[in-house]
């Protein structure tokens, strides 16, 4: 069954969006189905993005969305790079997180807090040709991502960084590493500061690729200064402010992983819904039996819910309100329903779903970094907890 078929029969929610938006939407698609979808598989199995999709990414515009026109980037909203992120990943989440870690976490972060030397400096290659990386993450902080140990002393004209980052995405084709560390340990939060990290700066190398369970053309690697020299124009924001960069970016980054995860469940969707038109059991297509038609129908309310969570979160952002709540919201369940209908989407294909052969096994495992990274759901549970509760009068 052809997608422009499966479309006109469950439509995806046109209402939500202006005409430039479904213009956008359907030229992301496009790209997605014509040239990721055929190297979903191959780059799955090796472990990384077939040669020349990056030069396509950026021809296309897709990283550098937020990026204005004066520095050579698309000057779309945060918006429309969420439904970049949502498209590419229906087709391969791996692909997905790559272009919404430029987006939403390493752009955002450089329009928002970097001065006009570093803007002109690095956004117009972003734009055209630089991979950026967020580097918070180290083995000590996950959740507690204020106890980072990595160290930054100041000496002359030039901070010297010592210390080890994991679990860091895009680490492998990245050029600029947003790296945060702290100038003063015993100051805890208050001594983070963000630096802006080239990759060919003296003592910064890049260490061990994971091997991970989903999203595998994604590259996830340690990060490892030994007296890394950073000049201290390249700071981003104020010296100790660190921690409010990560904070407030971290929020945003949250829509980003919302859409990743409803593109997924989505990608999961549609192919389960063209297999049970399509499988015949006891003389008829399985999607005629009650109990898959239930399970089809649950799955699109749960996806539609998601993707109202999403967009709602995303457009409160573009609109300068607050969107904290909603942003974990999103995320949270966002990753529950990706997990769930990726789990429903493999039993919808019996036998064929527990093999590499057919798509949906892929999505069931990609699906599971979602509850993960860039806060776990306890701690999108947690911080909605908080703010419901103080809201109550």
């Amino acid at each position: 069954m052809a997608m422009d078929t499966l479309d006109e029969v469950v439509p995806a929610p046109l209402t939500h969006l202006s005409g430039d938006e479904r213009l956008f939407r359907t030229t992301v698609r496009e790209f997605a189905e014509e040239n990721i979808a055929p190297l979903v598989h191959q780059m799955d199995e090796e472990q990384q993005l077939a040669k020349g999709l990056l030069p396509q990414l950026f021809n296309l515009g897709l990283m550098g969305i937020e990026i204005p026109a004066e520095y050579g980037g698309a000057g779309g909203r945060f918006f429309e790079a969420c439904l970049a992120v949502e498209e590419i990943s229906a087709v391969d989440p791996a692909v997905g997180v790559l272009v919404d870690v430029q987006n939403t976490l390493v752009i955002n972060a450089i329009l928002k807090w970097g001065n006009e030397e570093q803007k002109k400096r690095y956004l117009p290659d972003m734009a055209t040709k630089m991979v950026g990386a967020y580097a918070l993450s180290e083995a000590s902080s996950g959740s507690d991502a204020f106890a980072l140990q990595t160290r930054a002393e100041l000496h002359g004209d030039h901070y010297v960084l010592n210390g080890q980052k994991l679990w860091i995405t895009n680490a492998k084709e990245a050029d600029l590493y947003i790296v945060f560390a702290s100038v003063d340990l015993s100051a805890g939060y208050k001594g983070i500061t963000a630096f802006l990290v080239e990759r060919m700066a003296p003592g910064f190398s890049v260490g061990k690729k994971e091997n991970k369970l989903g999203i595998r053309a994604s590259s996830t690697c340690e990060l490892i200064l030994e007296d890394c020299r950073v000049p201290v124009e390249n700071v981003l924001g104020e010296v100790g402010k660190g921690y409010k960069i990560a904070i407030e970016t971290l929020n945003e980054g949250r829509i980003g992983i919302g859409a990743q995860m409803l593109g997924l469940a989505q990608g999961a969707w549609n192919h389960a819904a063209r297999y049970a038109k399509e499988r015949k059991q006891f003389g008829k297509p399985i999607a005629e039996f009650q109990g898959v038609q239930f399970q089809i129908a649950e799955m699109a309310i749960d996806i539609e819910a998601a993707r109202l969570m999403v967009y709602n979160a995303a457009r409160l952002k573009d609109a300068g309100h607050t969107f904290v709540r909603e942003a974990a919201m999103a995320k949270y369940f966002a990753s529950q329903t990706a997990e769930r209908v990726a789990s429903l989407a493999v039993e919808i294909y019996g036998g064929s779903g527990f093999v590499k052969d057919f798509p949906v096994e892929k999505y069931y495992r990609d699906a599971k970094i979602g509850k993960i990274y860039e806060g776990t759901s306890n701690m999108q549970l947690a911080t909605i907890a908080k703010l419901m509760l103080a809201a109550v009068k």
